[in-house]
Order: structure tokens, then C-alpha cells, then sequence
């Protein structure tokens, strides 16, 4: 990162607060914060629910009131046709996974994409090898989807799911990819773009390069990367990858989820297939055989949700306004900032970071370790500091950069400061709840 930017984070911080003022005074996307209605005193749980904004909130408004105005005319003459809202959101998108427009489309949910990419690239490997090569630090929907669909077409999960072993129990070094595919038969490798747990970033042009020049497909879930780290999925060859769009894009709970397709696969018959992914021209003649979009538009299933989509035109307009390259550059400040503090205030208090350090391995969220993760969680959010707790001992903690500042993160570690020198979590009893 630049030093001259204003967001470097290997400074010391002896001003105290005023230095957070003052890189707040200093920040080009301070004006954001005041788009979006935030839960709590400071909320820095985005990485698992993004708050609201002023745009979502409209574009929702705007088509609840083309369904009370419009009715059934609102699939063709609604402000976004309704017809055509998966492929119009897609092409919005398109810019931040670096794809065109026609190799994106929003549909279904993230899991149900995992199963039907899955599904697809499986019957297209056809005389090659079925195996699967994932991680075992995954968000564990994807191997349950994954192993669904090896199940399906009679092979055995335990022998045809490849796991990649965590050397530290937090991170996948990508030379350990490498290593997996020279060992096993591997015809596609599904890996995440950022881990859940840790928030390490990894390499996906390395990992694309190694599974193509191993005969492999490439496939990523990026749910916890879009909207906070640009893409360039079709420049580096990725086949195939998935997201949600209530993290980082903030679109609301349960909104709709979004895929990419290069397109040398466009024209496959999905696994999943619906008469919303068929050909649009034909769509409605209500065929009997099912003739795939020839775009990622043929991976959708049923008839899009409307009112689960439309906050998310709202919130890319947000994204695109601020742009995701300053959104990358103050995400990066803003951790680096983060880790700082535990350094030099956390760690005799039992707190460590177990998020990789170096910016380009690092995605948007840092995970603070410590013994008593969980009732520390719960303690922090008694005083109005929104985290999330992942077991067996992680505190994540996301200032993300539309709605957080430096205060904010200041003032989250030195919350956390006092509750662990006064052991106020000791009062709270662990039940579990993982938000």
C-alpha cells in the first residue's frame, strides 16, 4: 500500500484518540456513514449482516410500490423490468467480481449456487477425474452442498472429497493446494476467497493457475470478499464462483445471492435446472425442453424474488459511488489500524491476532483470539459494540469501510481493554449462540 495515502497502518499511535480524529477528519468515505442506519453504539459485525442504507431502503420502497402500482405489468414496465431484474443486477456487479456482464447474473441463494455450479462442472467433467479438492477450514454449507452432489451421482464423498489441511489451524497456505493436486485426481478445486473464520485472503490467480495447469476447473465462493475486495475473476480464469449479497453489499437478510460463469461455459445444462434460466426470447412459449440462457443467466432456477433483490440496486449504487478500490484502501487501513491496537494494548490481556498481517493476504474482517472468546463477545455487546464469536475462540471484529471509522475502532478496543482488565465477562454464562 502506498505510505503516501493517508491509510497507511504502521504507525504508532501515541496521540491516542485524536490520531483515530484525525484520520477520520482525513477520510474521503466519511461521508457514507451517514447513509446507513446503524444497530448498536458501533457496529462491526458486517461481515455477517450489513446495516441499511438510505439507497437499499428506496430501491426496496421503489418496488413495493411498482407491485401496489403496477401488478403483473411490473415484469415489464417497472423502472428495472422485473423480467430481466436477475441479469440487470448482474451486470451491476459485474465490475466488482471483474467479469462482463452476461458471465453474471443474481439468483437463488449461495448454497443452492454451490449445488448447482457444483452439480454442472461435475457432469461436464465427463472421462475426468470426479474428486473435489476443498479445505477443511470452509464454511461448512459448501462441503454439505459439495458432498450432496457427489452422493447424487454415485461417488462416495469420503473418497472422492480432497481436504487441503490447515498448517496453523487458522490459515491454507496455497503451496498446500498446489501439493493436493500433484496427489490426488482433482477435476475441480472449490475454494473460498476469504476464510471465515481467520479472515485470510487467498490467492485465487495463484489457485486458478494451479488447478488449469493441473487439468482442474476453478471455482470460488466469495461471500466473504465481494464488496470489500475488487475481482478479476474472468482475467485470471476462474470457471466458476458464488456469493452472498448481506455481508459487504449490504442488501439485507437473506438477500439474493449471485454467481459468475466464464463464458467458454455458457450453453451447459445446469444441474438445477429451472424455466427462469431458460432462453428469455423463448421463455414464455413454455416449451417442454429446457434450452439454457446462453449467459450465467441460464444458472437460474425459480422466478426471481423481487423484494429480496431489490435492496441490492440500492446498495451497489452506494459501492459503486464510493468505489471499490477506496473501499479495498480503507478496509486495509482501518485492520491494519485494528491490529495495531491489540499489539500494543491487547496482547498481556490474553488477546492475539489471527489474521494474516501482510495487506494482500488479508480480506476485510480481523480475528481476535482469546481464551474466553465467547462471553467477551457477549460482554462487548452489552456495551453496544456489535461483534460476532466463531468457536472455539474468535472474536471477529469488521470495521467496514462504509459506516466504520478509526474512533470507532478505537473506541471498540478500548471497550475491550476494559472489559477484560475488569473480567467483566466473567458474569456472563457461555450458552454457544453463535450470531
Amino acid at each position: 500500500m502506498d505510505p503516501d495515502s493517508g491509510f497507511d497502518g504502521d504507525r504508532t499511535h501515541d496521540d491516542g484518540v485524536d490520531y483515530a480524529r484525525n484520520r477520520d477528519a482525513d477520510d474521503p468515505l466519511a461521508e457514507f456513514r451517514d447513509r446507513f442506519d446503524v444497530p448498536g453504539e458501533i457496529y462491526l459485525d458486517g461481515n455477517s449482516l450489513g446495516p441499511i442504507s438510505d439507497a437499499a431502503e428506496a430501491s426496496l420502497d421503489r418496488a413495493v410500490e411498482e407491485w401496489r402500482e403496477l401488478g403483473i405489468e411490473g415484469w415489464t414496465e417497472a423502472d428495472r423490468p422485473w423480467f430481466w431484474y436477475g441479469e440487470s443486477l448482474g451486470e451491476d456487479l459485474a465490475p466488482l467480481v471483474g467479469a462482463d456482464p452476461d458471465e453474471v447474473v443474481v439468483a437463488n441463494s449461495t448454497t443452492v449456487n454451490i449445488h448447482t455450479l457444483v452439480g454442472t462442472f461435475l457432469e461436464a467433467l465427463e472421462d475426468r477425474p470426479p474428486g473435489i479438492l476443498v479445505n477443511e477450514l470452509d464454511f461448512p454449507t459448501d462441503h454439505y452442498a459439495i458432498r450432496a452432489q457427489l452422493r447424487q451421482r454415485g461417488y462416495d464423498p469420503d473418497e472422492h472429497l480432497h481436504l487441503v489441511e490447515s498448517r496453523d489451524g487458522r490459515t491454507i497456505d496455497e503451496t498446500a493446494v498446489v501439493d493436493a493436486l500433484e496427489a490426488h485426481d482433482i477435476g475441480i478445486v472449490f475454494m473460498p476467497s476469504v476464510l471465515y473464520r481467520s479472515g485470510q485472503l487467498l490467492d485465487v490467480e495463484r489457485i486458478t493457475a494451479a488447478a488449469h495447469d493441473h487439468g482442474a476447473l476453478a471455482g470460488f465462493d466469495l461471500a466473504h470478499s465481494v464488496g470489500v475486495v475488487p475481482h478479476d475473476c474472468s482475467s485470471h480464469g476462474v470457471d466458476f464462483a458464488v456469493w452472498c449479497s448481506y455481508k459487504y453489499l449490504n442488501a439485507g437478510p437473506g438477500s439474493i445471492a449471485g454467481l459468475y460463469v466464464d463464458e467458454r461455459h455458457h450453453g451447459k445444462t445446469p444441474a438445477l435446472a429451472g424455466w427462469w434460466g431458460h432462453e428469455k426470447e423463448t421463455q414464455f412459449e413454455l416449451r417442454e425442453t429446457f434450452t439454457p440462457a446462453d449467459s450465467a443467466g441460464g444458472w437460474q432456477i425459480g422466478t426471481v424474488p423481487v423484494l429480496s433483490a431489490a435492496p441490492l440496486a440500492g446498495a451497489l449504487e452506494i459501492v459503486h459511488e464510493a468505489g471499490i478500490d477506496a473501499i479495498r484502501e480503507k478496509s486495509l487501513a482501518l485492520t491494519s489500524y485494528l491490529i495495531s491496537l491489540v499489539d500494543e494494548n491487547l496482547t498481556d490481556l490474553g488477546c492475539s491476532v489471527a489474521t494474516p498481517r501482510e495487506p494482500e493476504r488479508r480480506g476485510g474482517h480481523v480475528a481476535i483470539t482469546h481464551p474466553e472468546a465467547e462471553r467477551v463477545s457477549e460482554a462487548l455487546r452489552d456495551r453496544g459494540l456489535v461483534v460476532d464469536f466463531r468457536p472455539p475462540n474468535v472474536i471477529r471484529v469488521c470495521p467496514a469501510p462504509l459506516y466504520t471509522g478509526f474512533e470507532d475502532v478505537w473506541e471498540f478496543a478500548e471497550g475491550l481493554r476494559e472489559i477484560l482488565v475488569d473480567r467483566e465477562y466473567e458474569d456472563i454464562q457461555a450458552d454457544s449462540t453463535v450470531s
